[in-house]
């Protein structure tokens, strides 16, 4: 055992707590930036602008790491909304670290740019607090300082029931019940044996199947973090989850992961895993909602008061069984913003004169996500400001590897001033960038080797002014070794939103899926499209297939691999109830005999997932999105936010990890799926607001949203092999072609090389085709051959271009 200094024991606290059922908070509380709660690193408490709540509002420092911090109240633990109200009137973003009690929430949160310094808006957060005092601090992550903080509002809502497992009353192994130091709970806490394989178990009771969260309160004085490894009914739920060292044996933490626990008994362990054995262990409290009732969509929302670089939105409520806690803008599938139990939000940082096709969505307490409210579109104003900058001007490049290049420039000058540089091709933006004022030089990395590049800066304003561009630099990137595109044509025209491609076992033809959203009364096509030739022929359609209005519909396709003799082909479309995995018979002419092998996978207008394909193990693999209801992602017990591995009659494959469907969970809406030459399955999803991810998949393994978006090191959780910004990529299918990762980009508009290195490594991304086809869906090999076909998808509400624009091209790799 572990030498300790032996403390008097202190008369322990209830054995088992009860489930809690707190009443909701009234009004938010306002904690004035001003007011004694609150202090600052460095500043001042100014009220030279107007709008202010209060007698002022906090000016602090521009400085990296200059902060507000305030100090609020909370009548029990649970959750919290956060409103923090500022102006930031500089022109651009000013980010800031948002803590609670010392811990980042939120790392270098942008507080957008609002009118001017005497328009306040309101950023909000969710966040656990403590019963009693907590503190939440607003900390700047760039020279610029944060924004102007006027009041931080804290609005709690009912706590979420919990029921509390002391581990003196589990099952020890290798351990002992100890009462020699202060604070724990119970009549005392588990003092592991200090070897690896010690472990406690709770019998945690469930009246509904459904995702909780565990939290395990520990001390640790060791000096070093006590790892161990949290099963749930036998299956991994967090492998190596850190227990770091705390103060000292007296003082203790939380440590909290989501899990899905079955109605019933379920056991839950905690295991040891290294000689240092666990920490002391004081209880587990599992907090979960048995409420699985989505709220109903919102009406259509509204714009008013609209201006250059903003908009008030409102819309009708969501009514839902419990209570709708907050609500998720969405423009075009990209999030904007999410809001309290509010009805109305000002969106800050828009573009002037550019359309945005906003959504919303109505989100409760469990997590469970609306259907979209109706789309409106709201287009804001010309910029008042309608002087552009000078265009920027010696441009030159220096610094030439085979996948970077180093520009220089003068810069630009405005009658207001420059906020962005934008590095172009043509007209699409590769890179930017920002500062007050930006540098006149860039880093443009990416590039593909032994290529010829034509490029040029334009400068932008506060007002989204665009100057003129720049002379144009050509260059030409060095050489490089290994498979890389070569030629590049167009195969097949007159398409509209191609989305899933199948190659037939017989090497002669393809099929392909039209999505279809936009044609009134979908007809949800499938075409072959031969091999040799390009003739395209309609062969029919799948029925039952409906529209959600984004990103639904009818996606993946996949030839068994016995068609020869069976005939069977399996679509992924979007139905009434929900997304389906369906199977029917193709002929080489016509398609017949619809048959649901697996139906129940929630939709919505985004995060649908949709891809289908069939592993070197011969069985079928489909992924699923979160359906925009995050905590599905963790949830064992929910189709969506997998990889599915099944049978070709739709039921779990032998030696899935889990027993289920599942074969690895953690994704929000992961697209694409192909296996390289040692028989790996690697996988693209699209991130949220920060990063898009490349995947290595492997069986059972937890994928981390909505935790981790991209690398975030969170034991038990895998990081991404490549990450890049979701204006960068926004990824959907992939193919590997000699050991290289292809990844068609969306919103990047271009196609991504990723080589496939020694172990599970992955050299350095380059980039092809940048802005040249606009956005790109699907990429898949052609049997056979170094090549690859690739489809656009332009006609979709993100592209905008007229039905059977969409084209697909023929790429040789040589």
């Amino acid at each position: 055992m572990r030498k300790k200094v032996l403390i008097a024991s202190t008369i322990g606290l209830l054995a088992s707590v009860a489930l809690q059922a707190l009443p909701a908070s009234a009004a938010p509380t306002r904690y004035e930036a001003e007011g004694s709660n609150c202090g600052m690193s460095a500043g001042t408490i100014d009220a030279n602008h107007a709008g202010y709540s209060g007698t002022g509002f906090a000016n602090v420092a521009n400085v990296v790491g200059a902060w507000l911090q305030c100090t609020v109240t909370a009548s029990a633990a649970g959750s919290a909304t956060v409103g923090i109200r500022y102006s930031n009137g500089s022109g651009v973003a000013r980010p800031a670290d948002i803590s609670v009690n010392g811990s980042v929430v939120q790392a270098a949160s942008n507080f957008d740019a609002t009118a001017t310094w005497d328009t306040w808006a309101t950023k909000t957060v969710t966040v656990n607090l403590n019963a009693g005092a907590n503190t939440i601090r607003i900390a700047a992550t760039t020279a610029a300082g944060p924004a102007n903080i006027d009041a931080i509002d804290i609005d709690t809502a009912t706590p979420p029931s919990f029921t509390d497992y002391q581990a003196e009353n589990a099952t020890i192994t290798q351990g002992m019940v100890a009462n020699d130091h202060l604070n724990y709970t119970g009549t005392g806490f588990v003092d592991y044996t200090n070897v690896a394989g010690s472990a406690v178990q709770f019998n945690v009771t469930r009246g509904t199947t459904g995702t909780v969260q565990l939290t395990f309160r520990y001390a640790n004085a060791g000096g070093a973090n006590r790892p161990m490894d949290i099963t749930v009914n036998g299956n991994a739920a967090a492998l190596g989850l850190a227990f770091n060292p705390t103060a000292n044996w007296d003082t203790w933490a939380d440590q909290t992961i989501s899990v899905a626990l079955n109605a019933g008994t379920n056991t839950v362990r905690a295991t040891a895993i290294t000689a240092g054995g666990g920490p002391n262990l004081d209880r587990l409290r599992v907090t979960g909602q048995s409420d699985s009732q989505a709220p109903s969509p919102p009406g259509a929302p509204s714009c008013s008061n609209i201006a250059d670089t903003h908009l008030d939105l409102t819309w009708p409520p969501s009514s839902d069984n419990v209570a709708v806690t907050a609500y998720d803008i969405y423009r075009d599938g990209n999030l904007l913003r999410s809001v309290g139990n509010v009805t109305s939000t000002t969106l800050t940082g828009l573009t002037p004169n550019t359309t945005y096709n906003l959504v919303v969505f109505g989100r409760d307490a469990a997590g469970n996500t609306s259907l979209a409210s109706p789309q409106t579109p709201c287009t804001t104003r010309p910029s008042a400001d309608g002087q552009p900058p000078t265009a920027p001007t010696n441009l030159a490049v220096s610094n030439l590897s085979g996948s970077s290049a180093t520009l220089t420039w003068t810069a630009a000058t405005d009658n207001v001033g420059v906020t962005a540089y934008d590095i172009r091709i043509g007209n699409t933006v590769i890179t930017s960038v920002a500062g007050t004022p930006p540098a006149p030089t860039a880093l443009v990395t990416g590039l593909a080797c032994n290529t010829t590049y034509t490029l040029s800066v334009v400068a932008r304003d506060a007002g989204g002014n665009i100057s003129p561009p720049s002379n144009t630099a050509t260059f030409t990137t060095t050489g490089c070794s290994g498979g890389v595109p070569s030629a590049i044509a167009t195969y097949s025209g007159g398409w509209t939103i191609p989305w899933g491609i199948a190659f037939a076992p017989d090497g002669q033809s393809a099929l392909v899926t039209e999505r279809d959203d936009k044609v009134v009364g979908g007809q949800f096509r499938v075409y072959r499209l031969a091999t040799t030739g390009g003739v395209k022929t309609l062969v029919g359609s799948v029925p039952n297939v409906v529209t959600t209005n984004g990103e639904g519909g009818l996606l993946g396709v996949a030839f068994d691999p016995n068609w020869a003799t069976n005939r069977f082909v399996y679509f992924m479309h979007s139905a009434a109830e929900g997304n389906r995995i369906v199977r029917m018979t193709y002929t080489g002419s016509s398609l017949s005999g619809y048959t649901v092998l697996l139906q129940g996978i929630a939709k919505n207008q985004y995060h649908n997932g949709g891809r289908l394909a069939f592993g070197p193990d011969g069985y079928l693999y489909a992924t699923t999105g979160d359906g925009q209801t995050s905590s599905r992602a963790q949830d064992l017990n929910s189709l969506n936010g997998k990889i599915l591995r099944m049978r070709t009659d739709g039921t779990p494959a032998p030696g899935n990890p889990f027993g289920t469907l599942v074969y690895s969970y953690g994704h929000r809406n992961p697209q694409g799926l192909a296996w390289d030459s040692q028989g790996r399955l690697w996988e693209a999803e699209f991130g949220n607001v920060q990063f898009d991810e490349l995947n290595l998949i492997k069986p059972g393994r937890n994928y981390g949203w909505p935790t981790c978006e991209g690398t975030c090191g969170v034991a038990g959780m895998e990081n991404p092999k490549r990450q890049w910004s979701t204006g960068e990529a926004s990824p959907s299918g992939i193919t590997i072609v000699r050991d290289v990762v292809y990844m068609a980009a969306l919103r990047g508009q271009r196609l991504w090389r990723i080589p496939i290195l020694t172990g599970e490594t992955t050299g350095t991304p380059t980039a092809y085709y940048t802005g040249a086809y606009g956005r790109l869906r699907t990429v898949i090999k052609v049997p056979g051959a170094d090549a690859f076909w690739l489809t656009t998808t332009n006609c979709d509400n993100n592209g905008g271009a007229a039905n059977g624009a969409d084209i697909i091209l023929r790429v040789t790799v040589t």
